[in-house]
C-alpha cells in the first residue's frame, strides 16, 4: 500500500490505542471457514481453520552475488510472477502475500478433503521450479532451489492499519503461519527435501497423498513430514519441451 503523508498527533494516537485495547473479547468470533476479508472491519476478527503454504528461494543472497541488478531482477519477477500464479489457480485461496523471496498463501480448508487440495498446490509450486529452471537454464541462469513449507491449524484473521487513511491489509496471526514459515525456511537446504508438511497436516491427508511423505524428526522443528512430489500432468508436459 502506497504511503500517503499525514500530521502524526500523538493526542488522537493515545484514543487510538485506547480504543483498540477496550474492544471487547465477543468482537472476535470463532469461525469454522474463513470469511471474505469484506467481512473485516478495524473493531472485529475471525478465529478460523487454514492452511498456510510458504515457498522461499534457497541461497538468495548468493544470486546477489553472481548475477547484474537487471539479471537479478528478471529471476525475481518470473519467480514470484508464476509462484503467484499457482497458489492463486485453487478456488479455496483466501490470501496470497510477498515478503521479499518468500511467497505464502493462506487456503480455506474447513473439510478434510480440503487439505488434499491444497497438497495438490504444493505439488504444483514444486513442479514450477523445474518449468522455471528450465527458462533459466536457456539464459545461462544456474538453477533456482526452494523450500515449501505446508501447515494447518487455527488463525486469527484481522484488519490492522491506520483507520481513515486507506493504510490497512488483513494479518492472518497464529501458529500455523509461523509454523508453515519455519517449515519452508529447513526445507531444501543441504541434505532435504524440497517439500516440509506439519504432522496435523499430514495426518488429515488420504493415504496416497500421506504415501509420498517420508517422516522425519529435526532438531529446529520436531517431526516433520518431508517429499519431493510433482504434478504428474505438468511434469509430463514439461519432458516435452
Amino acid at each position: 500500500m502506497d504511503g500517503n503523508h499525514s500530521k502524526y498527533d500523538w493526542t488522537a494516537s493515545s484514543e487510538r490505542i485506547k480504543a483498540i485495547l477496550t474492544q471487547p473479547a465477543r468482537a472476535f468470533e470463532d469461525v469454522k471457514s474463513l470469511p471474505d476479508r469484506d467481512s473485516l472491519t478495524y473493531t472485529n476478527g475471525f478465529y478460523g481453520w487454514c492452511s498456510a503454504v510458504f515457498v522461499d528461494i534457497r541461497g538468495s543472497s548468493e544470486l546477489t552475488e553472481d548475477y547484474t541488478r537487471p539479471v537479478l531482477a528478471k529471476i525475481y519477477r518470473a519467480f514470484i510472477s508464476e509462484m503467484v500464479a499457482v497458489l492463486n489457480s485453487h478456488e479455496l485461496v483466501r490470501e496470497v502475500n510477498i515478503v521479499g523471496d518468500c511467497v505464502w498463501a493462506v487456503f480455506n480448508t474447513p473439510t478434510k478433503p480440503d487439505l488434499d487440495e491444497v497438497f495438490r498446490v504444493a505439488s504444483r509450486a514444486n513442479t514450477l521450479l523445474k518449468l522455471l529452471n528450465h527458462h533459466y537454464n536457456k539464459r545461462g541462469i544456474l538453477p533456482l532451489k526452494i523450500g515449501i513449507g505446508v501447515d494447518y491449524g487455527r488463525v486469527l484473521m484481522v484488519k490492522a492499519g491506520y483507520s481513515g487513511s486507506g493504510i490497512n491489509d488483513v494479518v492472518y496471526m497464529g501458529d500455523v503461519v509461523n509454523r508453515a514459515a519455519h517449515l519452508a525456511h529447513e526445507a531444501g537446504r543441504t541434505g532435504n527435501k524440497p517439500i516440509f508438511i506439519g504432522p496435523v497436516f499430514q495426518q488429515n491427508l488420504n493415504d496416497d497423498n500421506q504415501a509420498l511423505l517420508t517422516r522425519e524428526r529435526t532438531a529446529a522443528l520436531g517431526e516433520v513430514y518431508t517429499g519431493d512430489f510433482v504434478n504428474t500432468a505438468m511434469n509430463k508436459w514439461l519432458g516435452s519441451l
